[in-house]
């Protein structure tokens, strides 16, 4: 018999060594090597296995042409947005995220809404399951072809029959090919999974999304060269304690990733949101201390957001620092500079903070929100009505000009506010009617507008 021959492979980047050692060489993560069967020597094609391999030739740049690549609808605003306009025909795009956050219910939805010819390959679900789900969240659609398998080989004899238009496959990690010996789930088989897919849609120009599991670390699962193979990466992320799932692009061929797509979670799926800023904000009459209104963009949406601040004494003798939606060490950086600059005792307070809706956000324009909040929560007086900032803290107390300013002061006069806040040198050129917009240098200046 011929000997079996195996290889050491990370589980981490992918890198393939023939020795098991304590610390992968080229990640240099410790303990990720996992000894694999190494790939059966056959030539084989997604077509059949007995195809020969097609030789590429060189083509003069000038006689590539460059037309604007044709997109095409996925059925939901909110995805198109985020993946820059629609399907691109040949694609590969992989979508991760928390176990439970409704990756699966968004793609099939999107399955039952798309004017195309669609197959959902689910490894991880029963048909009856899925068509129950279906019937939950469409229940007049019966356009969508259900397959429920996970061999790679008997996936694409389905697909020859059928021809799709759309393939979806739930989940990658579930596939396997009978060309490795190796487990589904494993390195070898992820990326050679991959790999027959990625030629599948080249030769076919057959736009393939790929849903994926993520590590507790938060990561996608798997080597990282699978996010290098596909065409696009996008991450859904959220708090599945609360209605809002955020869609955003990590990685996209086609179009920039700083776009972004906002779902409520209801009953009958997930529903894209119009105007978010609208529901981020509470519209309670009463006014609270320790509430602010930042004026943020993500991707190229301005969102208006609620910043809530709890100021306490400390009942124990080191301070606690928690914050929800909110880097901590911006939280601990933006504190210091309220000590050092603007000489308040907050050494020996609790502080807590927290974004409203269960959203990240990472913009530095948003500094000066939750400096009014921390203030107003200190003090224990309301930030008058109808005042939002924003600006960014610099570590010397100034606050600092952010960009697209005028799309801010624009959404917040849209919502009704009245003031903004905003950096002295912040350049703005269009005029909007409606709303007071407030220049401040320094934190001592905020500090006197709002509460003097």
């Amino acid at each position: 018999m011929a000997k079996t021959k195996t290889a050491y492979f990370c589980q981490n980047c992918g890198a393939q060594f023939p020795k098991w050692s304590g610390q992968c060489n080229s990640c240099k993560e410790w303990n990720t090597l996992a000894e694999e069967l190494l790939q059966k020597p056959d030539t084989r094609d997604w077509k059949s296995s007995e195809a020969p391999a097609r030789s590429s030739k060189p083509v003069r740049l000038g006689e590539i042409p460059t037309d604007r690549e044709m997109r095409l609808s996925s059925g939901d605003p909110e995805l198109d947005r985020v993946l820059g306009g629609g399907l691109v025909p040949g694609s590969l795009t992989l979508i991760g995220g928390e176990p439970g956050i409704g990756k699966s219910t968004l793609m099939l939805q999107m399955a039952l809404k798309v004017a195309l010819r669609t197959l959902y390959v689910s490894g991880e679900e029963s048909q009856r399951q899925i068509a129950m789900r279906a019937q939950r969240i469409r229940p007049d659609a019966d356009s969508c072809y259900i397959l429920t398998e996970t061999n790679t080989n008997r996936i694409f004899k389905q697909i020859t029959a059928l021809e799709p238009e759309l393939v979806i496959v739930d989940s990658i990690q579930t596939l396997h090919s009978d060309y490795l010996e190796a487990g589904a789930g494993s390195v070898s088989q992820i990326r050679e999974c991959t790999a027959e897919l990625i030629k599948f849609a080249k030769e076919s120009h057959t736009p393939v999304i790929l849903i994926g599991h993520i590590t507790k670390e938060g990561s996608i699962a798997g080597p990282k060269i699978l996010e290098h193979m596909v065409d696009t990466v996008l991450q859904f992320e959220g708090d599945r304690n609360h209605l809002f799932r955020i869609v955003r692009a990590l990685k996209n061929r086609f179009g920039n990733t700083s776009e972004l797509g906002i779902y409520e979670m209801k009953g009958d799926g997930l529903h894209g949101v119009v105007n978010p800023s609208e529901i981020l904000i509470s519209r309670s009459g009463e006014s609270l201390s320790g509430t602010a209104v930042a004026a943020t963009v993500e991707g190229l949406r301005p969102l208006l957001i609620e910043i809530q601040a709890l100021v306490s004494t400390a009942v124990y003798g080191t301070p606690q620092r928690s914050a929800t939606g909110f880097p901590a060490k911006r939280l601990n950086m933006l504190l210091a500079v309220l000590e050092k600059r603007a000489g308040f005792k907050l050494a020996a307070k609790d502080v807590f903070l927290n974004i409203t809706g269960g959203i990240q956000v990472d913009d530095p324009a948003i500094d000066l929100a939750v400096l009014a909040a921390i203030l107003s929560s200190n003090a224990d007086i309301p930030v008058p009505k109808g005042v939002c900032f924003a600006g960014e803290i610099g570590l010397a107390g100034e606050i600092r000009p952010v960009p697209r300013i005028d799309q801010r002061v624009g959404e917040a006069s849209k919502l009704g506010f009245e003031t903004i806040y905003v950096s002295a040198n912040a350049k703005i050129s269009l005029k909007t009617p409606g709303i007071d917009v407030r220049k401040v240098a320094k934190v001592e200046e905020l500090v006197r507008a709002l509460f003097d």
